[in-house]
């Protein structure tokens, strides 16, 4: 289990980074986080800030040039660019500047924080943004794709750091659909290419593997299109992929939303590529995540992540979050969730009192489980619901689908009541095929699933009810899901399949 915390000034000495979207930050040798350039306001920008993470210090080092022109000390300002760490040095190619598409090339020693500005030469890469590069070993860094202003691309450079020869690599077989804002990232031999923004547009969820990249397997270079067991992320671009442990762990990013793709989706998940059973999962986390985002930047700090920044379609980010197992002293912070009476009304009230009765009974049959829970300090309690459940006729979304569903009925057959509205809106769904529901009656539906699963656990749906000592989720795939931005398109039929069965118990 997983908890995400928001940072406190407490957690960090020194000035944190300014809010931005499309900046890099890396893990260079093993006390540094560097965060560079980045987009805030429609204004590009190229300050360092560096995170020290023996001192808990943020601070911005006095950088110097080492060129013929003393005036430009770095890189301009820029987003999307690429950045590689090697050692105790941070490589930086492309990004944007405004309208305009870079293909310069730095490096900066943080040992005596200086940048270079390199001459390359052999088969140079075309200037672009939106690529993604990693490291293979400490010497050399690979880079794929990207966007040159005028196509999606789907070419593999590789750059020898010490000889700074750029070679572009022949790949024979199969190749992945030119593409941008991707990620790319080196596991043992191989180099995993997740997700990013097609030709033509589209926004995928394909993984793919290159091999051939280590000189010493002789190995023809060749691409390979994974296909994964398990919970795969939905298709997107803009998010970011982690290593810590057997684990790569992916959040956020931006998509499309159901068969209409003119709407935009951020998304706030972490899913974990597992390196040792190879296949995707959820990563279980007890509290809320941070908001939606893509175009942010998740660096391993110890056995913690911490995310910085990003996009959401309006808002560009400046927060700092750690995300922490359940044993790391911050989740401390966290204070200790109290049980949620899925029944209680906002203004107090019960809308059932046999339900309330229910529920109440049940928690003194467990009391002494209870008691035991309470002198150990465990938080857990086995009759209250894991996600909170909303009234129907407090659900304001729910009740403007059923009077949108069924305007204009007053003038044909009376006064529709609203527990009319309810059960027509639900015999509409239990119609319905998947790709009958619009974007914007997922919400509603998801609420709808959850409140009739949370009456089968407290023992009130008839014959099939689950028993207090049962866990819903086990039951129910999508119970623990918090937000209808969390259901990817494939889920969308699997939902619709138990909500059925759900109204037929």
């Amino acid at each position: 289990m997983h908890y995400w915390v928001r940072a406190e000034s407490s957690d960090f000495g020194g000035t944190l980074p300014q809010p931005r979207s499309g900046h890099t930050a890396v893990n260079v040798g093993k006390s540094k986080v560097v965060v560079f350039g980045g987009l805030v306001d429609k204004r590009f920008i190229s300050d360092l800030t560096v995170y020290d993470t023996d001192n808990k210090l943020w601070f911005q080092p006095e950088c110097t040039g080492n060129g013929s022109d003393e005036q430009v000390v770095g890189p301009s300002p820029r987003a999307f660019h690429v950045a590689v760490a090697i050692d105790c040095h941070m490589f930086i190619f492309g990004g944007r500047s405004s309208g305009k598409r870079l293909g310069d090339f730095w490096v900066l020693d943080t040992d005596i924080w200086q940048w270079t500005e390199l001459t390359g030469f052999g088969d140079l890469p075309s200037p672009r943004d939106f690529a993604a590069a990693s490291a293979i070993g400490n010497r050399k860094i690979v880079m794929y794709g990207g966007w040159d202003g005028k196509k999606w691309l789907s070419d593999v450079y590789v750059l020898d750091t010490i000889s700074l020869e750029w070679m572009e690599w022949s790949v024979s077989g199969s190749l992945p659909p030119p593409r941008c804002g991707h990620t790319a990232t080196m596991v043992e031999k191989r180099l995993l290419v997740f997700g990013g923004r097609g030709g033509g547009g589209p926004i995928m969820g394909d993984l793919w593997a290159l091999k051939g990249l280590i000189e010493e397997d002789n190995e023809t270079p060749g691409w390979t299109q994974l296909k994964l067991p398990g919970q795969s992320p939905s298709p997107r671009c803009g998010h970011t992929i982690a290593s810590g442990g057997h684990y790569l762990l992916l959040f956020g990013g931006h998509g499309t939303g159901g068969w209409l793709s003119r709407y935009d989706i951020y998304h706030n998940d972490c899913i974990v590529l597992d390196r040792v059973s190879v296949q995707w999962k959820r990563l279980l986390t007890s509290n809320d995540p941070p908001s939606a985002r893509a175009y942010h930047s998740m660096t391993s700090v110890g056995s913690r992540y911490l995310l910085f920044g990003g996009f959401d379609g309006k808002s560009t980010f400046g927060d700092l979050w750690w995300l922490v197992p359940e044993d790391d002293p911050i989740a401390r912070r966290l204070p200790k969730p109290l049980p949620k009476d899925p029944f209680e009304r906002k203004d107090g009230l019960v809308r059932s009192t046999s339900l309330q009765s229910v529920f109440r009974e049940s928690q003194r049959e467990y009391s002494p489980i209870t008691e035991l829970q309470k002198r150990l300090e465990v938080s857990v309690s086995v009759s209250a619901p894991e996600v909170g459940i909303t009234d129907e006729l407090d659900d304001k979304e729910f009740l403007e689908q059923s009077s949108r569903l069924f305007r204009g009925q007053e003038s044909t057959s009376g006064q529709v009541t609203h527990i009319q509205s309810v059960q027509a809106l639900r015999d509409h769904w239990k119609k319905s095929s998947p790709r009958a529901i619009p974007l914007r009656e997922l919400g509603p539906l998801l609420r709808d699933y959850q409140r009739l699963i949370t009456r089968c656990h407290l023992g009130i749906g008839g014959s099939e009810s689950l028993s207090m000592e049962s866990n819903p989720s086990a039951h129910y795939q999508f119970y623990h899901i918090k937000t209808a931005s969390q259901l990817r398109m494939d889920d969308i039929p699997k939902l619709l399949i138990e909500y059925k069965q759900l109204l037929s118990n």
